[in-house]
């Protein structure tokens, strides 16, 4: 079956700032959010004690900002870098 042409399986275009974690774009929101994450898994950004909270370092704080920030509210502020 075919993906369902929606919001998130659309290619949309990337900002400057994020392509530095997420690569070149255009792609697909659900494509940015699973690199974005394998991102923070490889560079070890979750917080040791609360899996849910994201301690970005410089590059992902350049998308997020720099204070440690809730996945739920990650998904938010990467979106700001999405065309």
């Amino acid at each position: 079956m075919a993906a369902k042409n929606n919001a998130i399986n659309k290619p949309v275009a990337v900002s400057p700032t994020l392509e530095t974690i997420v690569g070149k774009g255009p792609m697909s929101r659900g494509d940015v959010t699973k690199k974005v994450w394998e991102y923070i898994k490889k560079h070890d950004l979750q917080d040791a004690n609360d899996k849910r909270t994201i301690v970005p370092d410089d590059k992902l704080g350049a998308v997020i900002g720099n204070e440690k920030i809730s996945m739920f509210k990650m998904t938010a502020a990467v979106s700001k870098h999405l065309g």
